[in-house]
């Protein structure tokens, strides 16, 4: 009988992975076998002259779309691949935003917002009438073990996308009505389609399948980890200004925190200071208010001192206050009218001092101002660390650009080409900026919404963390935004946030006044830098236990989402001491498995050091 009931249940198991390669199968053969569709501005589908070819090299996809008529078209889009019907309404998804504050997860049926910063509400990108309008990466799990993996290897000219229903997934590449001459071809960005058990390789091929296509900034020295730049073989250090002081941040703050870390964490190398010391957006070489008007002398100091200078710059925007504004306005994207493109007209306006006005990256003129403007700052002002905000509004859609065949995507990638020659080997950091667009060009990439002292901003903000942690030394490295340490928060609401941040093992960066933290946060903050390089590897998308090993060895994340208590257990493969990594404490020996009951909200980070 014992026998007879392992053998049935050996059959049912098996029926059951078959039933789950199932679904991987069946939804890849469908997406394969679709026909692939082009469409014209006002909804109808090409003419039979637009060939579109479409090439599949086992997990790779080739597109070509080619003119073989004799008049020119304008295209909209091209759906290069559909299957509807094969997944459940109730797959859980994955999915990357257009610009990097907007992600998405939950169900096909049932989509969640990570964060609060749409592509389609926040930022107004049109999407499709009874779709949702994904980008870059689509990550779906089917049953089980089994995962999905679709994305686009380059950003260089197209935005690649996704449309998802609870019943259908399109592939789809945005044409943005360009004109496709007689014999003239456009091949677009090229698509992976993979599947597996392992979330982890197929991340891993998908990653090295993009350094294929876009590989780091500078050539990669023997020797350094995949993904790490030239120059910058770890992830960056530093204190930041804004979240302790914003816009009014003053020239005694920055001394007296540059004092403070000199004399006790003299770890963090950059010293940034952030959105506040110019007159005007656009006008980042003149004398604003702040710091008597002589940012360049605070600048001095922060180097007099043996640190780094950074600085915060948003260079594709203005305000109509602003001299780039005023003097140069042929500088500017336009709308049909041909005058300067309001961006609250088409998008989100900006933050202070708005409507913004976008700087067009593809006018000669802007790419010599913006390498003029970078050099300046490097080679004058002293800055090796560029934190580039607002940077999605130099790919920014519904505008018209100098060049006239150009994309947004290019537009884009033009500016930032002109920043990369002019701030030479200083570090590049992406904030609010369009994800896949910046592949290659930049050497740390913001992978959350900003941080604020409260819980709710830590939970999803941790989220938005954890489901990029896969690129930090892969594309780029991760900044999970500040370290926060002072406050009112309960101490285990910060544990949480210290124990997660740590997991990304990307930059770090203190967002306190550090002359007002405590001993025990100090020694905390002290413990986080230098980050691990290394982003922890977690059992799922619960994101309760993650593993990692670092120069101190084996460690293990606890993260306990709910308002109560809970026992968290992690499985051994052999005995182990273990003892908090904050604070040393050994809290004991175990073999086999170990449990710790944490408190509602609460983060640990565990060393496991192998005992005989």
């Amino acid at each position: 009988m014992k026998k007879y009931s392992l053998l049935l249940l050996s059959c049912l198991l098996s029926g059951a992975i078959m039933a789950m390669n199932g679904d991987s199968e069946k939804f890849i053969r469908a997406l394969k076998k679709s026909a692939v569709v082009g469409y014209l501005p006002d909804g109808r589908v090409a003419p039979a002259f637009v060939k579109v070819t479409r090439t599949w090299k086992n997990q790779l996809c080739e597109v070509r779309i080619v003119n073989t008529g004799s008049s020119p078209v304008r295209l909209k889009e091209v759906v290069t691949a559909t299957a509807g019907n094969v997944l459940p309404a109730a797959t859980p998804f994955y999915a990357e935003g257009f610009q990097m504050l907007s992600q998405t997860a939950g169900t096909l049926a049932k989509p969640e917002n990570l964060g609060n910063y749409t592509d389609a509400g926040h930022y107004k990108i049109p999407g499709p009438a009874g779709y949702l309008a994904v980008y870059n990466l689509l990550r779906l799990y089917p049953a089980g073990d089994e995962q999905l993996l679709l994305g686009y290897t380059s950003g260089k000219r197209f935005v690649g996308k996704f449309y998802l229903s609870a019943d259908t997934i399109k592939v789809v590449s945005d044409l943005e009505n360009l004109t496709l001459s007689p014999g003239e071809t456009f091949n677009l960005e090229e698509l992976m389609v993979a599947s597996g058990n392992d979330g982890n390789d197929l991340l891993d091929r998908f990653a090295d399948r993009i350094s294929y296509f876009h590989p780091s900034p500078g050539a990669k020295p023997a020797g350094m980890q995949r993904g790490a730049h030239a120059g910058f073989p770890q992830p960056p250090s530093g204190w930041c200004s804004w979240y302790c002081f914003g816009p009014r941040v003053t020239a005694q703050n920055i001394y007296d925190n540059l004092d403070y870390i000199k004399n006790n964490i003299p770890a963090l190398k950059y010293i940034q200071i952030d959105d506040g010391y110019q007159p005007y957006m656009g006008d980042w070489l003149e004398a604003g208010n702040s710091f008597g008007g002589n940012v360049q002398q605070v600048l001095r100091s922060i180097r007099d001192k043996g640190f780094e200078p950074a600085i915060w710059v948003a260079p594709f925007i203005c305000d109509s206050n602003s001299a780039i504004y005023k003097n140069h306005k042929d500088w500017l994207v336009k709308d049909s009218s041909g005058k300067p493109l309001r961006s609250d007209l088409v998008s989100f306006g900006g933050w202070r001092w708005k409507p913004w006005y976008v700087l067009d990256g593809t006018h000669p003129a802007v790419q010599q101002h913006l390498e003029q403007l970078f050099r300046t700052m490097r080679n004058d002002w002293g800055v090796t660390y560029f934190k580039l905000d607002a940077n999605f509004w130099g790919a920014i859609h519904g505008g018209y650009f100098y060049g006239k065949k150009a994309t947004r995507v290019e537009a884009y990638r033009r500016g930032m080409e002109a920043v990369s020659r002019g701030s030479k080997d200083a570090f590049l950091l992406g904030c609010n900026h369009p994800l896949w667009p910046s592949l290659g060009l930049i050497h740390g990439s913001r992978s959350s919404m900003d941080i604020k002292r409260t819980w709710t901003v830590f939970e999803r903000s941790g989220k938005e963390n954890l489901y990029r942690a896969w690129q930090n030394g892969r594309l780029w490295w991760n900044d999970p935004d500040c370290l926060v340490l002072t406050g009112n928060m309960p101490d285990n609401e910060f544990n949480f946030h210290a124990a997660l941040l740590y997991a990304t093992g990307g930059m770090l960066l203190s967002g306190d006044d550090l002359v007002k933290i405590s001993p025990e946060r100090l020694n905390v903050l002290r413990k986080a830098v230098p980050p691990t390089a290394k982003a922890a590897a977690f059992e799922n998308t619960d994101f309760e236990t993650g593993r990692v090993t670092t120069a101190c060895g084996q460690q293990v994340i606890l993260l306990n989402w709910q308002a109560s208590s809970r026992k968290i257990s992690v499985k051994l493969d052999k005995t182990y001491e273990i003892a908090d990594y904050w604070t040393g404490r050994v809290i004991g020996t175990y073999n086999g498995s170990f449990s710790m009951e944490l408190a509602g909200h609460d983060g640990r980070v565990l060393n496991l050091t192998p005992k005989k």
